[in-house]
């Protein structure tokens, strides 16, 4: 039955899609109301929660005494992590990771590390010794568009962040020694293709429709990475106009940061 109901979801997208519509009503290049909570939760070095829609994720981020990766002895680690709560949707299940959270925490850990929003030669602390921060993205609720959310989410957690003080290679417990320093502040764009019409933040219903997906995050200034999904596929001039939208796009979700 779900999958009927799916289908015919699927067939009526296509259909509004190709006369010039969203389900929405929005516009193609138009995303859903976005907020954003910061310090929500009381355990984590920083935290946040976006509503973009009805979609909604919380990012907690911590930070930890930790040892470095061999082939960079001098940096400290950046991990990203996502789960997909059961409560969120029908369709997601408990246990390990599966091909979309492995997939949405690359994409959204690319978009940080490629950005320099963070200088991981800062988390140094001494031989074998270095700082690592974790930012772990739960989707609390989904009705699309996961990627972007969660990627603003996480921006968001970041920039609330409080460093821990460091004292004799160790963290002193309950001291704080002031804000986790971004360089910039990146964000994901998302964009679907759904027949020959590309649309910007795809809901629910109408990821059932989409033949390609292709995720821009930005900075200001630059493109930090691209990330193609699904099967389906977009012409180089598709790509270069979706590149000017990104940033477009990107300054509006800046600014709500």
């Amino acid at each position: 039955m779900v999958e009927i109901v799916d289908e015919v979801k699927k067939e009526f997208v296509k259909d509004l899609i190709s006369k010039g519509k969203r389900p929405s009503t929005r516009a193609f290049d138009e995303m859903r109301k976005i907020t954003i909570e910061r310090d929500v939760l009381t355990t984590t070095e920083g935290s946040a929660r976006v509503h973009w829609g009805k979609t909604q994720v919380l990012v907690g981020v911590k930070i930890g005494m930790g040892t470095p990766f061999p082939d960079k002895p001098t940096e400290g680690v950046l991990s990203t992590n996502a789960e997909l709560l059961p409560l969120a949707s029908p369709t997601f299940e408990m246990g390990p990771p599966d091909a979309t959270s492995i997939e949405l925490a690359r994409v959204v850990d690319r978009g940080i590390r490629h950005s320099g929003a963070l200088d991981l030669a800062s988390f140094f602390v001494e031989k074998d010794k270095v700082l690592c921060i974790y930012v772990d993205i739960y989707v609390l609720d989904h009705d699309g568009n996961l990627i972007d959310a969660s990627a603003l989410a996480a921006m968001a957690a970041l920039m609330s962040t409080k460093m821990p003080r460091v004292k004799d290679g160790a963290i002193v417990p309950g001291q704080t020694d002031g804000m986790l320093k971004i360089g910039s502040k990146v964000v994901a764009t998302t964009f679907a293709k759904i027949g020959n019409t590309i649309v910007v933040d795809a809901d629910l219903d109408e990821e059932k429709a989409v033949a390609a997906r292709i995720t821009i995050s930005t900075t200001k200034e630059h493109i930090c990475s691209m990330q193609k999904g699904l099967n389906g596929g977009f012409t180089r001039d598709e790509v270069a106009n979706l590149i000017d939208l990104a940033f477009k796009k990107g300054d509006e979700l800046r600014a709500l940061l």
